[in-house]
């Protein structure tokens, strides 16, 4: 299981530069934030599950404004795609744990 944490700081390297190799799921999220909490888990769990076929990489909004901004992100929790160095999907907000999976199925093997 892969599991990163990323920053303005090192996005590019971690995120933009892996995803060329291997999509990279992130998880914008912020503290304050009830349904990033409980979405939390389920990430994490669905990562373990696909066993390498992702990274799953978390950005704290408040430490990574500038990424956050570039993406895009005006609402949270929101979940976000990279392959190949850019955004291919995503979505906002808590959703079931089964539509997180699906949406996975249909991303990593599209």
């Amino acid at each position: 299981m892969t599991i990163i944490n990323v920053n303005d700081g090192n996005f590019e390297k971690e995120v933009m530069e892996k995803s060329k190799k291997i999509p990279v799921m992130v998880d914008f999220y912020a503290d304050w934030c009830m349904p990033c909490k409980m979405i939390s888990p389920i990430l994490e769990k669905l990562a373990e599950e696909f066993d390498g076929k992702f990274i799953l990489a978390k950005l704290n909004t408040e430490m990574g404004p500038v990424t956050s901004s570039a993406a895009g992100i005006s609402s949270i929790p929101a979940i976000a795609l990279f392959k190949g160095g850019k955004i291919v999907d995503g979505f906002i907000g808590l959703k079931p744990e089964e539509f997180i999976r699906n949406w996975i199925e249909v991303n990593i093997s599209g």
